[in-house]
């Protein structure tokens, strides 16, 4: 195999540190036309180190998950939309379960203005964003912290979250299957999301339209179990049939 080239090699560590590259951006920054960027990310998907997306390309992985900071940068904008959307499926004087994640973790930012909320989490990020908040009273899940993104994970993490049964779950993966499948890279946060969703009357998965070009290893469920994903872009047609004949509703968050 050919050594990549210098810009490609500085195009892929800038993928690896930040999560995703855009053409627009990548020209502007080499000076050079967009099409000689879209050939290198070309190159670089060939070789498996990058996959394409809208607009630009992210690391090629289906074992390991992006770092926290760069999956909070992927899609900020998308991500706060569709809090705010699954913030105005929730009324006031409820109960809520909410996963890892930094989809759920705008959920809970959206979530802020609400009267009489009583959060269960395994997310240190949500406690920090809703400390503060006298009307929102917060459970925390004990168990193992995951030092690279604050999620509380492990069997005591599971066992306490069967304790309850609430009234919403509010939960997040790294990928969605053509088939369906939810997934995700930990099979430790895999069990905690299940007990999430085993434990709540509704469950909204928050997943913004990249989850749908990506993979990995371990299966949360399916979206037949769920009772609403909220999205910033409408589902390809196969996936809104599985919806559709589950009776689960589709919201898509307006990003214009």
């Amino acid at each position: 195999m050919e050594a990549i080239a210098p810009r490609q090699s500085d195009i892929l560590k800038a993928a690896r540190e930040t999560g995703q590259v855009m053409v627009d951006d990548l020209a502007q920054a080499y000076q050079v036309t967009p099409q000689t960027i879209r050939k290198d990310i070309n190159d670089l998907c060939q070789r498996g180190l990058l996959q394409r997306i809208h607009g630009g390309a992210v690391i090629s992985t289906s074992v390991t998950n992006f770092a926290y900071e760069a999956r909070r940068r992927l899609a900020h904008e998308e991500k706060r939309l569709i809090g705010v959307a699954a913030a105005q499926l929730i009324p006031d004087d409820c109960s809520i379960l909410i996963n890892i994640g930094t989809t759920t973790e705008q959920v809970a930012v959206a979530l802020r203005g609400k009267k009489d909320l009583l959060v269960i989490t395994n997310n240190t990020h949500v406690i920090s964003i809703l400390t503060g908040h006298p009307q929102i009273e917060i459970i925390v899940a004990g168990g193992v912290v995951r030092q690279s993104d604050g999620g509380i994970v492990g069997e005591a993490a599971v066992d306490f979250i069967q304790q309850f049964k609430v009234d919403y779950a509010i939960v997040g993966t790294s990928g969605i299957d053509p088939d369906g499948s939810l997934l995700d890279y930990d099979y430790r946060e895999v069990k905690v999301a299940k007990a999430i969703m085993d434990n709540a009357r509704t469950t909204i998965l928050v997943a913004d339209s990249m989850k749908l070009e990506r993979s990995a290893p371990v299966r949360i469920g399916h979206l037949s179990d769920l009772d609403y994903v909220v999205t910033d872009h409408p589902l390809p047609p196969s996936l809104q049939g599985i919806c559709d004949e589950a009776n689960v509703q589709v919201v898509v968050a307006h990003t214009s």
